[in-house]
Protein backbone atom coordinates (compact mmCIF):
# COMPACT_ATOMS: atom_id res chain seq x y z
CA UNK A 1 0.00 0.00 0.00
CA UNK A 2 1.43 3.38 -1.07
CA UNK A 3 1.67 6.24 1.36
CA UNK A 4 0.20 9.59 0.32
CA UNK A 5 3.72 10.98 -0.23
CA UNK A 6 4.72 7.98 -2.32
CA UNK A 7 1.58 8.25 -4.42
CA UNK A 8 2.16 11.95 -5.00
CA UNK A 9 5.74 11.32 -6.03
CA UNK A 10 4.63 8.58 -8.42
CA UNK A 11 2.03 10.87 -9.94
CA UNK A 12 4.63 13.60 -10.37
CA UNK A 13 7.03 11.22 -12.13
CA UNK A 14 4.24 9.86 -14.31
CA UNK A 15 3.23 13.35 -15.44
CA UNK A 16 6.78 14.30 -16.36
CA UNK A 17 7.34 11.00 -18.17
CA UNK A 18 4.24 11.66 -20.26
CA UNK A 19 5.59 15.12 -21.10
CA UNK A 20 8.97 13.62 -21.92
CA UNK A 21 7.43 11.08 -24.26
CA UNK A 22 5.39 13.78 -25.95
CA UNK A 23 8.58 15.75 -26.62
CA UNK A 24 10.83 12.83 -27.50
CA UNK A 25 10.49 12.83 -31.26
CA UNK A 26 12.86 15.11 -33.21
CA UNK A 27 10.09 17.02 -34.93
CA UNK A 28 10.20 20.82 -35.37
CA UNK A 29 9.79 22.57 -32.04
CA UNK A 30 7.35 25.11 -33.42
CA UNK A 31 5.92 24.32 -36.82
CA UNK A 32 6.33 27.16 -39.26
CA UNK A 33 8.63 29.18 -37.02
CA UNK A 34 11.64 30.70 -38.80
CA UNK A 35 15.24 29.67 -38.46
CA UNK A 36 18.16 32.09 -38.86
CA UNK A 37 18.27 31.72 -42.65
CA UNK A 38 14.56 32.52 -42.84
CA UNK A 39 15.31 35.89 -41.24
CA UNK A 40 17.70 36.78 -44.06
CA UNK A 41 21.00 35.74 -42.47
CA UNK A 42 23.14 34.76 -45.51
CA UNK A 43 25.41 32.07 -44.09
CA UNK A 44 28.32 30.71 -46.07
CA UNK A 45 28.20 27.18 -47.41
CA UNK A 46 25.54 24.81 -48.70
CA UNK A 47 23.37 23.14 -46.04
CA UNK A 48 22.01 19.63 -46.32
CA UNK A 49 18.31 18.98 -47.04
CA UNK A 50 17.34 19.35 -43.36
CA UNK A 51 20.14 21.73 -42.36
CA UNK A 52 20.57 19.50 -39.32
CA UNK A 53 22.97 16.96 -37.87
CA UNK A 54 20.56 14.28 -39.05
CA UNK A 55 21.67 15.03 -42.62
CA UNK A 56 24.56 12.72 -41.68
CA UNK A 57 23.19 9.28 -42.52
CA UNK A 58 22.31 7.10 -39.54
CA UNK A 59 22.21 9.86 -36.93
CA UNK A 60 19.15 10.04 -34.68
CA UNK A 61 18.17 12.73 -32.16
CA UNK A 62 15.63 12.51 -29.35
CA UNK A 63 14.47 14.72 -26.51
CA UNK A 64 12.81 14.63 -23.12
CA UNK A 65 11.57 18.12 -22.22
CA UNK A 66 10.38 18.94 -18.70
CA UNK A 67 8.42 22.16 -18.22
CA UNK A 68 6.12 22.31 -15.20
CA UNK A 69 5.63 23.99 -11.85
CA UNK A 70 5.62 21.74 -8.80
CA UNK A 71 3.02 21.85 -6.05
CA UNK A 72 5.58 23.41 -3.70
CA UNK A 73 6.28 26.25 -6.12
CA UNK A 74 9.44 25.11 -7.90
CA UNK A 75 9.87 25.72 -11.62
CA UNK A 76 11.08 22.75 -13.65
CA UNK A 77 12.69 23.92 -16.89
CA UNK A 78 15.11 21.20 -18.00
CA UNK A 79 15.46 17.99 -19.96
CA UNK A 80 17.67 15.56 -21.85
CA UNK A 81 18.90 15.45 -25.46
CA UNK A 82 20.13 12.19 -26.98
CA UNK A 83 22.30 11.97 -30.11
CA UNK A 84 22.77 8.46 -31.51
CA UNK A 85 25.57 8.48 -34.13
CA UNK A 86 24.74 4.99 -35.43
CA UNK A 87 21.09 4.78 -34.45
CA UNK A 88 20.00 2.25 -31.83
CA UNK A 89 22.97 -0.05 -32.26
CA UNK A 90 26.25 -0.95 -30.58
CA UNK A 91 28.29 -0.03 -33.64
CA UNK A 92 31.21 2.18 -32.70
CA UNK A 93 32.21 5.33 -34.58
CA UNK A 94 35.55 6.97 -35.16
CA UNK A 95 35.60 9.73 -32.52
CA UNK A 96 37.48 12.48 -30.72
CA UNK A 97 36.76 15.08 -28.05
CA UNK A 98 38.38 18.43 -27.33
CA UNK A 99 38.11 21.37 -24.94
CA UNK A 100 38.29 25.12 -25.40
CA UNK A 101 37.67 25.97 -21.72
CA UNK A 102 37.25 23.16 -19.22
CA UNK A 103 34.79 24.53 -16.65
CA UNK A 104 32.31 21.75 -17.37
CA UNK A 105 31.81 18.02 -17.77
CA UNK A 106 31.72 15.65 -20.73
CA UNK A 107 32.08 12.14 -19.36
CA UNK A 108 33.69 9.23 -21.17
CA UNK A 109 35.96 11.36 -23.33
CA UNK A 110 39.25 10.11 -21.88
CA UNK A 111 38.50 6.74 -23.46
CA UNK A 112 37.17 8.31 -26.67
CA UNK A 113 40.50 10.05 -27.19
CA UNK A 114 42.58 7.08 -26.00
CA UNK A 115 40.84 4.58 -28.29
CA UNK A 116 39.86 6.88 -31.13
CA UNK A 117 36.35 5.44 -30.92
CA UNK A 118 32.96 6.65 -29.70
CA UNK A 119 31.17 3.66 -28.18
CA UNK A 120 27.95 5.16 -26.80
CA UNK A 121 25.18 7.63 -27.53
CA UNK A 122 25.85 11.25 -26.59
CA UNK A 123 23.54 12.72 -23.94
CA UNK A 124 23.19 16.41 -23.03
CA UNK A 125 21.50 17.65 -19.86
CA UNK A 126 21.91 20.05 -16.92
CA UNK A 127 24.91 20.17 -14.60
CA UNK A 128 23.29 18.44 -11.63
CA UNK A 129 21.76 15.61 -13.67
CA UNK A 130 24.94 14.16 -15.17
CA UNK A 131 24.99 11.29 -12.66
CA UNK A 132 21.43 10.08 -13.20
CA UNK A 133 21.76 10.40 -16.97
CA UNK A 134 25.07 8.51 -16.95
CA UNK A 135 23.55 5.65 -14.95
CA UNK A 136 20.41 5.58 -17.10
CA UNK A 137 22.39 5.29 -20.36
CA UNK A 138 24.14 2.21 -18.97
CA UNK A 139 20.80 0.75 -17.86
CA UNK A 140 19.23 1.47 -21.27
CA UNK A 141 22.15 -0.21 -23.02
CA UNK A 142 21.96 -3.28 -20.79
CA UNK A 143 18.22 -3.52 -21.37
CA UNK A 144 18.51 -3.18 -25.13
CA UNK A 145 21.70 -5.25 -25.49
CA UNK A 146 21.72 -7.72 -22.56
CA UNK A 147 25.24 -8.60 -21.36
CA UNK A 148 26.45 -12.12 -21.95
CA UNK A 149 25.79 -14.33 -18.89
CA UNK A 150 28.89 -14.36 -16.74
CA UNK A 151 30.80 -12.30 -19.28
CA UNK A 152 33.05 -9.52 -18.07
CA UNK A 153 33.11 -6.16 -19.90
CA UNK A 154 30.24 -7.18 -22.16
CA UNK A 155 27.99 -4.27 -21.15
CA UNK A 156 26.96 -2.08 -24.07
CA UNK A 157 27.82 1.38 -22.74
CA UNK A 158 30.02 1.26 -19.63
CA UNK A 159 31.62 4.67 -20.28
CA UNK A 160 28.83 6.78 -21.79
CA UNK A 161 29.35 10.32 -23.02
CA UNK A 162 27.20 12.75 -21.01
CA UNK A 163 27.65 16.53 -21.25
CA UNK A 164 26.18 19.35 -19.19
CA UNK A 165 25.50 23.04 -19.11
CA UNK A 166 24.06 24.92 -16.13
CA UNK A 167 20.36 25.84 -16.25
CA UNK A 168 19.90 26.93 -12.64
CA UNK A 169 18.95 30.47 -13.63
CA UNK A 170 15.59 29.20 -14.94
CA UNK A 171 15.36 25.66 -13.58
CA UNK A 172 15.09 24.25 -10.06
CA UNK A 173 18.40 22.51 -10.70
CA UNK A 174 18.79 21.31 -7.09
CA UNK A 175 15.44 19.53 -7.29
CA UNK A 176 17.01 16.79 -9.46
CA UNK A 177 13.92 16.47 -11.64
CA UNK A 178 15.55 14.49 -14.45
CA UNK A 179 14.85 10.80 -13.84
CA UNK A 180 15.90 7.60 -15.64
CA UNK A 181 12.51 7.49 -17.36
CA UNK A 182 13.29 10.75 -19.11
CA UNK A 183 16.62 9.44 -20.37
CA UNK A 184 14.92 6.30 -21.67
CA UNK A 185 12.30 8.46 -23.42
CA UNK A 186 14.94 10.55 -25.18
CA UNK A 187 16.89 7.48 -26.29
CA UNK A 188 13.84 5.47 -27.35
CA UNK A 189 12.43 8.47 -29.20
CA UNK A 190 15.60 9.29 -31.14
CA UNK A 191 14.90 9.45 -34.87
CA UNK A 192 16.35 10.78 -38.08
CA UNK A 193 14.58 13.71 -39.76
CA UNK A 194 14.00 17.34 -38.71
CA UNK A 195 15.38 18.28 -35.29
CA UNK A 196 13.62 20.48 -32.74
CA UNK A 197 15.45 23.65 -31.66
CA UNK A 198 15.33 26.18 -28.85
CA UNK A 199 13.81 25.27 -25.48
CA UNK A 200 13.77 21.49 -25.90
CA UNK A 201 15.56 18.62 -24.20
CA UNK A 202 18.76 19.60 -22.43
CA UNK A 203 18.43 23.08 -23.91
CA UNK A 204 15.14 23.88 -22.16
CA UNK A 205 16.61 26.19 -19.52
CA UNK A 206 19.62 27.53 -21.43
CA UNK A 207 20.57 31.14 -22.18
CA UNK A 208 23.11 32.62 -24.63
CA UNK A 209 24.03 36.24 -25.18
CA UNK A 210 21.55 36.88 -22.36
CA UNK A 211 18.71 35.81 -24.67
CA UNK A 212 16.71 32.59 -24.43
CA UNK A 213 18.60 29.91 -26.32
CA UNK A 214 19.05 26.14 -26.12
CA UNK A 215 19.39 23.49 -28.83
CA UNK A 216 20.39 24.39 -32.39
CA UNK A 217 21.58 22.40 -35.38
CA UNK A 218 22.91 22.87 -38.91
CA UNK A 219 24.80 21.00 -41.64
CA UNK A 220 26.98 21.48 -44.69
CA UNK A 221 27.28 19.48 -47.92
CA UNK A 222 30.74 19.59 -49.42
CA UNK A 223 32.61 18.17 -52.38
CA UNK A 224 36.05 16.70 -51.71
CA UNK A 225 38.74 15.36 -54.04
CA UNK A 226 41.26 13.04 -52.47
CA UNK A 227 43.73 13.94 -55.24
CA UNK A 228 43.81 16.04 -58.39
CA UNK A 229 42.88 13.12 -60.61
CA UNK A 230 40.34 11.52 -58.23
CA UNK A 231 36.60 12.02 -58.71
CA UNK A 232 34.88 14.49 -56.42
CA UNK A 233 32.90 12.85 -53.62
CA UNK A 234 30.07 14.41 -51.62
CA UNK A 235 30.17 14.41 -47.82
CA UNK A 236 28.18 15.98 -45.00
CA UNK A 237 29.26 17.68 -41.78
CA UNK A 238 26.54 18.26 -39.18
CA UNK A 239 26.52 20.17 -35.89
CA UNK A 240 24.24 20.18 -32.85
CA UNK A 241 24.79 22.59 -29.96
CA UNK A 242 23.47 23.11 -26.47
CA UNK A 243 24.19 26.83 -26.14
CA UNK A 244 24.28 28.51 -22.74
CA UNK A 245 27.09 31.09 -22.88
CA UNK A 246 28.10 34.68 -23.51
CA UNK A 247 27.34 38.25 -22.57
CA UNK A 248 25.07 40.59 -24.48
CA UNK A 249 27.68 43.17 -25.63
CA UNK A 250 29.78 40.40 -27.21
CA UNK A 251 27.04 38.82 -29.34
CA UNK A 252 27.72 39.07 -33.06
CA UNK A 253 25.92 37.72 -36.12
CA UNK A 254 28.01 37.72 -39.30
CA UNK A 255 30.20 40.35 -37.67
CA UNK A 256 27.28 42.64 -36.81
CA UNK A 257 27.34 43.75 -33.13
CA UNK A 258 23.77 42.66 -32.51
CA UNK A 259 24.23 42.59 -28.73
CA UNK A 260 25.23 46.25 -28.63
CA UNK A 261 22.49 47.25 -31.05
CA UNK A 262 19.81 45.57 -28.90
CA UNK A 263 21.01 46.24 -25.34
CA UNK A 264 17.60 46.09 -23.63
CA UNK A 265 15.37 43.14 -22.67
CA UNK A 266 18.08 41.81 -20.39
CA UNK A 267 17.23 38.83 -18.14
CA UNK A 268 15.15 39.72 -15.12
CA UNK A 269 16.83 38.41 -11.98
CA UNK A 270 17.24 39.53 -8.36
CA UNK A 271 21.00 38.86 -8.40
CA UNK A 272 24.12 38.49 -10.57
CA UNK A 273 24.70 35.49 -12.80
CA UNK A 274 27.83 33.95 -14.31
CA UNK A 275 28.55 33.03 -17.90
CA UNK A 276 27.41 29.55 -18.84
CA UNK A 277 28.82 27.04 -21.28
CA UNK A 278 28.33 25.38 -24.66
CA UNK A 279 28.42 21.80 -25.85
CA UNK A 280 29.05 21.15 -29.55
CA UNK A 281 28.53 17.79 -31.25
CA UNK A 282 29.93 17.38 -34.77
CA UNK A 283 29.27 14.41 -37.04
CA UNK A 284 30.41 13.51 -40.54
CA UNK A 285 30.21 10.67 -43.04
CA UNK A 286 33.64 11.50 -44.47
CA UNK A 287 36.22 8.71 -44.03
CA UNK A 288 38.59 10.12 -41.41
CA UNK A 289 41.06 8.72 -38.91
CA UNK A 290 40.80 9.63 -35.20
CA UNK A 291 43.46 12.33 -35.39
CA UNK A 292 41.62 13.88 -38.36
CA UNK A 293 38.32 13.77 -36.44
CA UNK A 294 40.14 15.58 -33.62
CA UNK A 295 41.18 18.31 -36.04
CA UNK A 296 37.55 18.63 -37.15
CA UNK A 297 36.44 18.80 -33.51
CA UNK A 298 38.74 21.72 -32.74
CA UNK A 299 37.16 23.81 -35.51
CA UNK A 300 34.01 24.11 -33.39
CA UNK A 301 35.85 26.76 -31.38
CA UNK A 302 36.15 28.93 -34.50
CA UNK A 303 32.43 28.68 -35.22
CA UNK A 304 31.79 29.69 -31.61
CA UNK A 305 34.19 32.63 -31.92
CA UNK A 306 32.28 33.93 -34.95
CA UNK A 307 29.31 34.59 -32.66
CA UNK A 308 31.42 36.78 -30.37
CA UNK A 309 32.34 34.27 -27.66
CA UNK A 310 35.64 34.78 -25.85
CA UNK A 311 35.29 31.61 -23.70
CA UNK A 312 35.34 33.23 -20.29
CA UNK A 313 36.64 31.77 -17.02
CA UNK A 314 33.32 30.23 -15.97
CA UNK A 315 32.44 28.81 -19.38
CA UNK A 316 32.68 25.10 -20.09
CA UNK A 317 33.19 24.91 -23.87
CA UNK A 318 33.39 21.19 -24.64
CA UNK A 319 33.19 19.53 -28.04
CA UNK A 320 32.93 15.99 -29.40
CA UNK A 321 33.03 14.76 -32.99
CA UNK A 322 32.32 11.44 -34.66
CA UNK A 323 32.84 9.98 -38.11
CA UNK A 324 31.96 6.75 -39.89
CA UNK A 325 31.57 3.36 -38.26
CA UNK A 326 34.61 1.42 -37.09
CA UNK A 327 35.59 -1.05 -39.82
CA UNK A 328 35.37 -4.78 -39.04
CA UNK A 329 38.38 -6.99 -38.47
CA UNK A 330 39.06 -8.90 -41.69
CA UNK A 331 40.06 -12.54 -42.15
CA UNK A 332 43.70 -11.58 -41.70
CA UNK A 333 42.98 -10.07 -38.30
CA UNK A 334 43.40 -6.51 -39.57
CA UNK A 335 41.22 -3.42 -39.51
CA UNK A 336 41.52 -1.40 -42.67
CA UNK A 337 40.52 2.24 -42.30
CA UNK A 338 39.76 4.12 -45.52
CA UNK A 339 40.67 7.76 -45.12
CA UNK A 340 41.02 11.00 -46.98
CA UNK A 341 44.54 12.44 -47.16
CA UNK A 342 45.27 15.38 -44.89
CA UNK A 343 45.68 17.66 -47.88
CA UNK A 344 42.01 17.08 -48.77
CA UNK A 345 40.59 18.10 -45.38
CA UNK A 346 40.13 21.84 -45.85
CA UNK A 347 36.51 21.68 -47.11
CA UNK A 348 35.58 19.57 -44.07
CA UNK A 349 37.30 21.95 -41.65
CA UNK A 350 35.54 24.94 -43.20
CA UNK A 351 32.21 23.09 -43.03
CA UNK A 352 32.66 22.39 -39.32
CA UNK A 353 33.18 26.09 -38.61
CA UNK A 354 30.18 27.12 -40.70
CA UNK A 355 27.82 24.48 -39.31
CA UNK A 356 28.76 25.28 -35.71
CA UNK A 357 28.15 29.00 -36.22
CA UNK A 358 24.76 28.48 -37.84
CA UNK A 359 23.68 25.89 -35.27
CA UNK A 360 24.32 28.41 -32.47
CA UNK A 361 22.36 31.14 -34.24
CA UNK A 362 19.50 28.73 -34.98
CA UNK A 363 19.34 28.02 -31.24
CA UNK A 364 19.24 31.76 -30.56
CA UNK A 365 16.52 32.46 -33.13
CA UNK A 366 14.42 29.56 -31.80
CA UNK A 367 14.50 30.80 -28.22
CA UNK A 368 11.22 32.11 -26.81
CA UNK A 369 10.67 34.14 -23.64
CA UNK A 370 10.61 31.87 -20.61
CA UNK A 371 9.84 32.53 -16.93
CA UNK A 372 11.54 30.19 -14.50
CA UNK A 373 12.50 29.73 -10.88
CA UNK A 374 12.05 32.75 -8.56
CA UNK A 375 10.36 34.58 -11.43
CA UNK A 376 13.64 34.81 -13.34
CA UNK A 377 12.80 35.73 -16.92
CA UNK A 378 14.82 35.43 -20.12
CA UNK A 379 13.48 37.03 -23.28
CA UNK A 380 13.51 35.61 -26.75
CA UNK A 381 15.46 37.60 -29.36
CA UNK A 382 12.87 39.72 -31.23
CA UNK A 383 13.06 38.71 -34.88
CA UNK A 384 11.86 42.01 -36.28
CA UNK A 385 14.54 43.95 -34.40
CA UNK A 386 17.22 41.48 -35.46
CA UNK A 387 16.27 41.91 -39.11
CA UNK A 388 16.32 45.69 -38.72
CA UNK A 389 19.81 45.60 -37.19
CA UNK A 390 21.12 43.37 -39.97
CA UNK A 391 19.64 45.67 -42.62
CA UNK A 392 21.33 48.63 -40.93
CA UNK A 393 24.66 46.91 -41.65
CA UNK A 394 23.72 45.96 -45.19
CA UNK A 395 22.72 42.35 -44.52
CA UNK A 396 19.40 40.90 -45.62
CA UNK A 397 16.61 42.27 -47.74
CA UNK A 398 15.98 46.01 -47.48
CA UNK A 399 12.64 47.04 -46.02
CA UNK A 400 9.83 47.52 -48.48
CA UNK A 401 9.57 51.16 -49.56
CA UNK A 402 6.75 53.12 -48.02
CA UNK A 403 3.88 53.88 -50.33
CA UNK A 404 4.04 57.38 -51.76
CA UNK A 405 1.26 59.62 -50.51
CA UNK A 406 -1.51 60.32 -52.97
CA UNK A 407 -1.09 63.71 -54.65
CA UNK A 408 -3.23 66.46 -53.31
CA UNK A 409 -6.18 67.24 -55.58
CA UNK A 410 -5.77 70.30 -57.75
CA UNK A 411 -7.53 73.34 -56.35
CA UNK A 412 -10.90 74.07 -57.91
CA UNK A 413 -11.05 77.05 -60.21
Amino acid sequence: MKTHATAAAAASIASTVLLALACALPCPARAGEPRARDLGVPFDGEPGPLNAITDVAGVGVGFATLVRDTADGHAVRTGVTAILPRGKSRTRSIGAACTLNGNGELTGTHWVNESGLLESPILLTNTHSVGVVHDAVIAWGNRRFPPQPGGMLSEAFSLPVVGETYDGFLNDINGHHVKPEHVFAALDGARSGPVAEGSVGGGTGMVCGEWKCGIGTSSRRISVRGSDDAPAREYTVGALVQANYGRRPELRILGVPVGREIPDLLPLTPGPRKDGSILVVLGTDAPLLPHQIARLCRRASLGLARTGSVSRQTSGDLFIAFGPAEPPVDKDGLQRFPTLPNDALDPLLVAAVQATEEAILNALVAGETLVGINGNTVYGLPHDRLKAVLRKYGIGAPPAPASAPAPAPAPAH
